[in-house]
């Protein structure tokens, strides 16, 4: 007989009777089921031993593109099981001028498998198409002996669009990272170019991936993973910090008392560059402080550029070091530790803002890129004073830390990104073309992240957070009641903020912010709550932003709980598309906000919009705010619970024949089912405070003449037709038929403070 069932083992191929044999024992001794899962082993490891490693080529050109490739170069090497690393040095890395910058590479114990010297000498443009044209005559020798699998490239080079053109015309596929961004020169036209040779992207902001889409890019080959380089800079921060300032700066340089500047030339205006680098040194000269200034770039203008710095003597002016090269973890320590930075670096608006380092961006470079709130744009430098102005606005100032560009875990999302390359799929690559489709981005797991925020409603009673997504959804809310302390009342919102940042990780959520709503007269430029109602103790004069942001390690922004609702409904509610209306929130206090050409109003003391605070009367009732007579004295929940216990005392709030159960404590709510149930007391005081109330919407309507007013909160159903009475009987004939209407969102100063996050405008100008 001849046996049927055989096994695959790391020593051959063998029949089940030698199995048998070898464990000594007759086969019916051995189930099936053993010997199957003997087999199963045995071929996996024989399919372990045959798995080829993925054949990854990184191809470096100069200092920049080093300092975004080399975390992922280290994640590579790390996974030698997986992956085989070369890595290819061009550009102005092997130009001495430059600072030799492979050298870095090598002492960061990388084996450089090709140096190529592509750099054509001259600066100017064509001495650019030279050296594109001289790497291209080089690089397939290259190409050829390493036979890379994939090949890795950064960003907007001249030298990048060689890498690019040279693989994709040899059949190798190209992952391109930072693509999709917008900067305004012709490092965009290099860098979509790049795009579309490219197979794979890595991308870093969300804008980015939309771009990338538009261009008509297969979706489920973007990765939006975020800067590589935010891998290290949003890890912790090195100790020795003053020791690398001294290093670069001299024994007398101080922690946040010194400029860091580097202006590159931009090749669309070369002149108008040179130009606007000449009056930033004068500005820099005229600021008196000590400057670390680095040469510019290889670009053409970079010798002209050179020579303007000369000119004016800045290698040796006392104030001023200019060096060519420094090592990226101590470049970056150095920003995060300046004053300012100055010039127009990508690293101004891109890693700077991770610490919140103050940055002046000159001229159109950047003009395109997406910036947090530490950078203030000077697109037309035309004078030294305007330059110097910028910098005394700037100089010295903390921002809140932005997560624009990243969260810390591009490599990891990048490695998996990687793994999951089907080589054996169509090397040529496809295009989604219009009509785009919905976003189906992925990430590490391949499945969609919710942007989300972070909204805090500081009430009088409860503290509120909770987790809101960009429609406005309210993914999972905790709530606390709200400490009487201030220290208290600190610490637990850090507390339960930590706790929503931890629980959206496991939600799928990516918090882009912290967006606070809150009681009392708010500066929102400043993230400050300048005077609180008496419902939030101790809560006057106190910075918000400040300890949050640094704890959190996200923007934040904070606004008065009226605005707050009004920005609700212009992002959830009944004011989307409205470009003029109004929200009045009615609760424990009146409230609301205005939305005046699709802008909030906060007014010159940002005191606009206190709807509650509008008179109504010269000697009604005692007010909150020490005044008579405001519609709050009337219409607000405190006001009608007072009048409600001075009915019950006067025995005045009973029904016939209903139990009003006043046992308990009297509250507004006793006052409405009254008035309802036939109570003519009650019904009085309640139509005092609608006429208060409508009377007070009709001042609005006559000085702000909104399209929609919006009422809000817990009493706004009570309100709607006596005041929408009101107005038709007291508003001038042009104001009268304005829609007035209830809110139907639950949850409007949650909604609001999240609006304030996913809405932001991050860009200045001046």
């Amino acid at each position: 007989m001849i046996c049927q069932l055989h096994f695959v083992t790391k020593r051959g191929r063998f029949c089940i009777q030698e199995v048998c044999e070898y464990l000594e024992g007759p086969s019916e001794l051995y189930s099936v089921k053993i010997l199957r899962s003997k087999r199963q082993k045995d071929i996996m490891d024989l399919d372990n031993q045959c798995k080829r490693r993925l054949r990854v080529c990184v191809a470096t050109c100069n200092r920049a593109d080093y300092s975004k490739l080399a975390p992922i170069m280290i994640g590579i090497k790390a996974h030698p099981d997986e992956f085989d690393l070369e890595v290819v040095v061009l550009g102005s890395h092997l130009i001495d001028d430059y600072g030799n910058t492979y050298r870095i590479i090598e002492q960061d114990s990388f084996d450089i498998s090709s140096k190529l010297h592509t750099i054509v000498r001259g600066e100017d443009e064509s001495a650019m198409v030279e050296s594109v044209g001289l790497a291209l005559v080089k690089l397939p020798d290259v190409l050829n002996r390493l036979k890379p699998d994939i090949l890795i490239i950064h960003g907007d080079r001249f030298d990048a669009l060689a890498l690019a053109t040279a693989a994709a015309l040899m059949n190798i596929r190209i992952l391109h990272v930072e693509g999709g961004e917008v900067s305004g020169t012709i490092d965009d036209s290099i860098r979509h170019a790049i795009t579309k040779l490219a197979h794979y992207h890595a991308c870093c902001t969300r804008r980015a991936e939309q771009h990338l889409i538009a261009m008509c890019e297969d979706h489920n080959r973007i990765l939006l993973s975020g800067c590589p380089s935010y891998d290290k800079l949003l890890g912790k921060q090195r100790d020795d910090y003053l020791d690398i300032i001294r290093k670069w700066l001299g024994d007398k340089a101080q922690e946040g008392n010194y400029i860091v500047a580097l202006q590159h030339p931009v090749t669309t205006d070369i002149q108008h560059s040179i130009k606007i680098y000449g009056l930033m040194l004068d500005a820099l000269i005229s600021f008196n402080k000590r400057t670390l200034i680095l040469f510019p770039n290889i670009d053409a203008g970079s010798k002209e550029m050179v020579r303007v710095m000369r000119k004016k003597g800045i290698e040796q002016h006392p104030n001023f070091r200019a060096v060519k090269h420094i090592p990226f973890e101590e470049f970056i320590t150095l920003v995060s530790h300046a004053g300012c930075m100055i010039g127009n670096s990508s690293c101004g608006v891109r890693e700077a803002g991770a610490f919140g380092t103050p940055v002046v961006n000159l001229g159109t470079r950047q003009t395109g890129r997406e910036t947090g709130e530490n950078v203030l744009h000077v697109r037309d430098a035309d004078t030294q004073n305007k330059v110097f102005h910028a910098l005394q606005l700037q100089f010295g100032k903390r921002y809140p830390c932005s997560k624009i560009y990243g969260d810390g875990n591009a490599v990891p999302r990048i490695l998996k990104f990687l793994q999951n390359i089907n080589m054996d799929e169509a090397l040529q690559k496809g295009f989604c073309f219009p009509p785009v489709k919905d976003c189906v981005s992925q990430d590490i797991e391949h499945i969609l992240e919710t942007q989300s925020a972070l909204a805090i409603d500081l009430g009088g009673t409860n503290l509120r957070v909770a987790i809101v997504s960009v429609k406005g959804n309210i993914i999972k809310k905790f709530t606390k009641p709200n400490p009487k302390t201030f220290e208290d009342r600190m610490e637990l919102i850090k507390k339960m903020c930590k706790g929503a940042i931890q629980a959206a990780v496991s939600l799928n959520c990516r918090i882009l912010g912290v967006g606070v709503s809150t009681g009392g007269r708010v500066n929102p430029q400043d993230g400050v709550v300048m005077h609180s109602t008496k419902l939030i103790r101790e809560w006057s004069s106190v910075d918000l932003r400040t300890p949050l942001s640094e704890e959190l390690h996200l923007p934040v922004w904070i606004d008065n709980d009226g605005n707050c609702a009004a920005l609700a409904e212009k992002k959830f509610g009944h004011g989307k598309g409205v470009e003029n209306f109004v929200t009045v929130i009615t609760g424990t206090g009146i409230g609301g906000g205005i939305i005046h050409h699709n802008e909030l109003i906060h007014g010159s003391t940002f005191c606009a919009a206190e709807l509650g605070h509008i008179m109504v009367s010269m000697d009604g009732p005692e007010c909150s705010c020490g005044s008579r007579g405001c519609i709050e004295s009337y219409a607000s929940g405190q006001a009608l619970q007072r009048e409600a216990k001075r009915l019950n005392n006067e025995d005045l709030l009973k029904v016939e024949g209903v139990d009003m159960k006043t046992s308990e404590p009297i509250t507004a709510v006793h006052l409405i089912s009254a008035a309802q149930q036939g109570n003519a007391n009650a019904a009085a005081v309640l139509k005092k405070a609608s006429t208060a109330l409508g009377v007070g919407i009709v001042n609005v309507l006559h000085l702000a003449n909104p399209s929609l007013v919006i009422l809000s909160g817990v009493l706004a159903s009570v309100y709607l037709e006596p005041v929408q009475y009101i107005v038709s009987e007291r508003a001038l004939p042009s104001t009268k038929n304005i829609k007035i209407v209830t809110s139907d969102l639950e949850e409007p100063a949650l909604l609001g403070a999240a609006s304030m996050v996913l809405d932001y405008a991050t860009r200045r100008l001046y």
